[in-house]
């Protein structure tokens, strides 16, 4: 009975000093755990430190480019190919012979004149020295002098057509694909092949008329295309004089020296043609103005730390916007990193 009793009094005042050291402990140690919380450590991001910059102001267009020179090859010659001297695809030369047309023909009829010619200049000598001694009449030797002017100028057609038989290349440039073959009768007109010159590109573009009293020759032209991300410059060389009543746009074309051939004649171009340009602003990446209810603004660094900025934008091109107020220069801003980053979050620059 007295065990217990013992019992019955010792457990709960174990119990009780069991509650009391729990609660004098954990009450000791966990001002400690959270003084050994890790602080946040921040994200990274892509910073843009603002410099004065000058402003364009741009036309925007889509446009297309075409060769500089380009012509279908076509023989004026009747008669049978004899020889093809160029291969498709390649680059030729200026003069260079690239088809034959058979001239055996003319080629004797040339031979056969210019006898002809050598004989009548032989009597047209013996005739000058009789009307020296007038021996002969003046008709006669005139009539002689006819027929010497008649066969020279016989000659010098037949040459012209022989000259037609051969095809040669007005410009350097690259040629297609061929539309004859060796051994087949060549009509008049004929398109032989495509002559390309594509070492210079015309971009022609269209822009809205309201833009017809500007100045645009010598004007740079920025342009893209689908193959390359790469921004390609150009001139403005020349300006269509009239409207185009159905559109109410003015064709403009500018040339660009293709000499590395990365593009060729055909190709679509996003066109920028820069017309103006103003005094030095602050450009910010379109990408880093984060738009709210009540405005615009950005993240800026001070300190190492994130804080929003408003903002006040003014022109905006493809991929920069201009900063009117809420900026200066020499200000960091974060570009990426815009969904993470919170107000006074460290941020580090990648």
């Amino acid at each position: 009975m007295n065990m217990k009793k013992i019992t019955y009094i010792f457990f709960p005042i174990l119990a009780v000093l069991v509650f009391m050291g729990y609660k004098f402990f954990f009450s000791k140690t966990e001002p400690a755990v959270e003084e050994q919380k890790p602080r946040s450590a921040g994200i990274s991001a892509h910073l843009y430190v603002l410099t004065p910059d000058l402003l364009k102001s741009a036309i925007t267009a889509v446009g297309t480019l075409l060769p500089n020179e380009q012509v279908d090859l076509i023989s004026e010659a009747a008669g049978k190919v004899v020889g093809i001297y160029f291969e498709e695809g390649k680059p030729v030369s200026k003069g260079q012979l690239l088809v034959k047309v058979d001239d055996e023909e003319l080629q004797a009829q040339l031979r056969r004149a210019e006898y002809q010619l050598k004989l009548t200049g032989e009597r047209l000598n013996r005739q000058q020295i009789l009307l020296d001694k007038d021996a002969v009449s003046r008709e006669e030797f005139d009539q002689v002098q006819t027929d010497y002017n008649i066969l020279q100028t016989d000659i010098d057609l037949l040459k012209t057509k022989i000259a037609k038989t051969e095809i040669r290349a007005p410009f350097a440039g690259t040629i297609g694909f061929r539309g004859v073959s060796l051994g087949s009768f060549l009509q008049p007109n004929t398109v032989i092949a495509r002559l390309i010159d594509q070492n210079k590109l015309k971009l022609e573009f269209a822009i809205p008329e309201k833009y017809g009293s500007l100045y645009l020759p010598g004007k740079k032209i920025y342009f893209t295309t689908e193959v390359s991300p790469q921004e390609f410059e150009a001139v403005v060389y020349a300006v269509d004089p009239k409207i185009d009543i159905a559109t109410r746009t003015l064709t403009v074309r500018g040339i660009y020296n293709n000499a590395s051939g990365k593009l060729s004649a055909g190709m679509f171009a996003r066109v920028n043609l820069i017309v103006d340009q103003s005094d030095e602003v602050l450009l910010i990446p379109t990408q880093a103005v984060v738009q709210e209810m009540d405005g615009k603004k950005v993240w800026i660094i001070s300190n190492g730390k994130a804080k929003s900025q408003p903002i006040t934008t003014g022109y905006r091109t493809n991929d920069q916007v201009e900063v009117i107020s809420g900026l200066q220069p020499g200000d960091t801003i974060m570009i990426t990193g815009l969904m993470q980053v919170r107000e006074g979050i460290p941020v580090r620059g990648e």
